[in-house]
């Protein structure tokens, strides 16, 4: 088996047929022009046509559903359907973009369900051991730093980087440490922004399969990052970020240029099939070539790629790089990366934390309906055969996901593949937030990138979603309220002070100075508002 490593070097993408057409940021938000159609398809290539005559009614001798669907209803099959070798714990995890892993405070994190806690150490070396102390099974992310040794709130363990304790305040003078007292270590590699573990505690690592993406690695390429945690499974996560179909609906005129009524069939072609994953063309059923270019290569890496001839006679690459951790059940973390090789308005008159709640909308719009699929799916207990009805003209790439499970969901966990599942063996770990005002306060102290009693810790907030992970999110809020405060102190000290002066003149410029600062806050507040208040569709009752 060929490995598909780099991802892109291996992979050509036709430029888009009109070099004129503007490009979009949002490589999987296009715009979809409407069109009848007539579907075809092959083993590897699934293809729409435009129906010959307006507004005639497609017909098939046979049966419809042969025509319309993908899955149970069709004699189609990928050329193997073999279980393949694969152990989850031997791949590379995304844990988390390096720019926002704390300098002062360890991190807890987890893939499926095992627990692990992120550090920098003194010299600012990045270490990863299992979230627990030898001691008494205490989270020694709730712990913190001190001289570079993570310290365990329970009792003052120490250890240092490489797992070894090197302190335990209760032990007489003149005894030894027990050699027993050491953290389960898991190596850790930064690459291209992200940190990445290894999750296998048996087999060494291979470095060279670390995921390696040339685009970034292209002179001039810039990219804008963010990380999110969501209330789903990353099946479900993967699926909706490789579902172009949904765009112009779900998230309509609230994502550029996303508008429902450029909904329309695509077109598909499944160019490779290997034992790590899948990769092919989309676009628009009426544009050839295609132009997009879709990768997945296990454990939860996809990406969406373009190649699109600029005026200065050259090429502009544009990645869509999404990389989806599994954190439990129910539960994912995605960190989004989208650049390009051509200057942007977005990425050039935008603040980053603009651009982030921009992305907590989109996650946000889809966030209701993903997490009751992923109810749906827990409560049936069934393939996803016997429940999706996967369109030729929308859900190959789901489709082709969930017979990829098949092939290796043996070797994780638990897994929903199209004819096979294996449902979790452990019930759900649930984590309760704290309750009252004083264990608020102290379950979110700024180290933990919390600001008191703003929010209690859920996975529904957009505060707890992403702000806490993010450090440049977190800076801008924290200065966002101390100008809110400054403001509004500075404008009822002017009303004040227009009471007490006498003449019209004064009493006049302090007022409308007042109202400046007013709105100065306002504008603060309304800042704090859009960084934290989640997105409510207006069809809604609340």
């Amino acid at each position: 088996m060929a490995s598909l490593r780099p991802f892109l070097s291996l992979s050509p993408v036709s430029p888009a047929p009109n070099p004129t057409r503007p490009t979009n940021f949002h490589l999987l938000h296009s715009p979809l022009f409407s069109s009848s159609f007539k579907l075809v398809a092959t083993k590897t290539r699934f293809a729409v046509r435009t129906a010959a005559v307006a507004g005639a009614q497609i017909a098939d001798p046979v049966d419809d559903n042969q025509v319309v669907l993908l899955g149970p209803t069709t004699s189609e099959k990928p050329d193997d359907e073999a279980t393949a070798e694969y152990n989850w714990t031997e791949e590379w995890y995304p844990l988390y973009l390096t720019k926002d892993v704390p300098e002062d405070a360890p991190l807890g994190l987890t893939v499926f369900d095992k627990q692990l806690v992120l550090y920098r150490d003194g010299a600012g070396e990045l270490h990863c051991h299992e979230d627990r102390c030898p001691h008494r099974l205490a989270k020694l992310s709730e712990g913190q730093l001190i001289d570079g040794r993570l310290e365990c709130l329970y009792h003052g363990w120490q250890f240092e980087g490489e797992g070894k304790c090197v302190k335990i305040p209760q032990l007489p003078s003149d005894a030894k440490i027990p050699r027993s007292a050491c953290l389960r270590t898991y190596e850790v590699r930064d690459s291209q922004g992200v940190v990445w573990v290894w999750m296998s505690l048996e087999k060494p690592s291979t470095l060279k399969s670390i995921p390696w993406f040339e685009n970034f690695d292209r002179p001039g390429f810039r990219d804008f990052s963010s990380i999110h945690e969501l209330p789903y499974d990353h099946s479900i996560l993967l699926e909706n970020l490789m579902d172009p179909a949904h765009i112009p609906i779900s998230h309509d005129r609230t994502s550029y240029p996303a508008k429902r009524e450029d909904a329309q069939p695509l077109d598909f072609e499944v160019t490779e099939r290997t034992n790590r994953g899948f990769a092919g063309r989309w676009g628009n059923a009426k544009d050839q070539p295609l132009s997009n270019f879709l990768r997945f290569e296990a454990p939860c890496v996809l990406q969406n790629n373009r190649e699109t001839p600029n005026k200065k006679g050259g090429i502009d690459y544009f990645t869509g790089l999404f990389l989806c951790r599994p954190t439990g059940q129910g539960k994912s973390m995605v960190i989004v990366r989208f650049g390009s090789t051509a200057s942007t308005v977005r990425l050039n008159l935008f603040p980053a934390w603009f651009l982030h709640q921009n992305a907590c909308r989109v996650f946000e719009q889809d966030m209701g309906f993903l997490s009751s699929q992923n109810e749906v799916l827990m409560k049936e207990k069934v393939p996803t055969k016997e429940l999706y009805l996967n369109l030729r003209s929308s859900d190959t790439w789901v489709l082709e996901y969930r017979r990829w499970m098949d092939k290796v969901g043996h070797g994780m966990p638990y897994y929903f593949g199209h004819s096979t599942i294996s449902l979790p063996k452990l019930p759900a770990v649930i984590e309760h937030a704290p309750a009252g005002i004083v264990a608020g306060t102290a379950a979110s102290p700024p180290a933990k990138g919390g600001i008191g009693t703003m929010h209690a810790p859920n996975l529904s907030n957009r505060y707890f979603r992403h702000i806490i992970h993010c450090r440049s999110c977190s800076n801008v809020i924290k200065s966002f309220q101390t100008w809110n405060k400054a403001l509004s102190a500075i404008a009822i000290t002017l009303i004040a002070l227009a009471i007490l002066v006498n003449g019209r003149q004064w009493k006049a410029l302090s007022l409308l100075s007042a109202a400046l600062f007013f709105g100065g806050a306002y504008a603060c507040s309304a800042a704090l508002a859009l960084n934290t208040d989640n997105f409510i569709r207006t069809h809604r009752r609340l």
